[in-house]
């Protein structure tokens, strides 16, 4: 629901422009939106651009979480009762336009704003069964179908009835972190998809997502 029709509020005009408490930033690629112990005292909503959220280890070890398509939420730690400070990092990946919106002003959006509140809970709740898959994934699947699970997750920006898609730059290094493998047995896996027809790829990853969803099915 784009507009409240109680409440004539339009959560799509809200979300494109700034405003009180929320103003639009754009970032280079390889910027830092927000880095781990950084207060954790705003949300974003990304318009354009793909972002890494990442959590690096005292040893200086970084592992990538969670990918950040256009039209979602991220930083929502900001939204605990009692937030304390950022335990992730978010980069841009490509160039990107995100909406900066500050806590006090999204609490009070979300108060005062059911189409909101109901956008949010919905993108919390996708968030969760997300997260849900992921385990499920970990505990079940190889390596192999991880991975072209994870391709697949990263191409489902595609508008519908597209075959395939160009997925934003990832290191190999960061495909391994994200499903629990390490990175001569991505390689492996993607130069097998590659031989297979699943993917291209030189720099960037072209991912032909019919052939991987046979794959994954069989």
């Amino acid at each position: 629901m784009a507009i409240d029709t109680k409440s004539g509020f339009d959560v799509n005009a809200f979300l494109a422009t700034s405003g009180s408490g929320r103003k639009i930033i754009s970032l280079k690629k390889a910027e830092v939106f927000f880095a781990q112990g950084d207060p954790a005292d705003c949300v974003f909503y990304l318009h354009k651009g793909r972002v890494k959220i990442s959590v690096i280890s005292a040893a200086g070890k970084e592992a990538t979480i969670r990918l950040v398509s256009a039209r979602d939420f991220f930083g929502e730690k900001a939204m605990e009762p009692q937030p304390t400070v950022r335990i992730t990092r978010a980069t841009a990946l490509t160039d990107c336009t995100a909406l900066r919106i500050t806590r006090s002003e999204f609490v009070r959006v979300m108060r005062e704003e059911q189409a909101f509140s109901y956008l949010f809970s919905s993108f919390l709740l996708a968030c969760s069964m997300r997260a849900q898959a992921d385990l499920v994934d970990q505990l079940f699947n190889r390596a192999e179908k991880r991975l072209a699970r994870l391709l697949l997750l990263l191409a489902e920006s595609t508008r519908p009835g597209e075959d395939e898609t160009l997925i934003p730059q990832i290191s190999q290094e960061a495909l391994a972190s994200m499903i629990g493998s390490t990175r001569p047995r991505v390689n492996a896996f993607m130069n097998r998809f590659r031989k297979l027809g699943f993917v291209e790829y030189d720099s960037r990853i072209r991912v032909h997502k019919s052939l991987l969803n046979v794959f994954l099915r069989d």
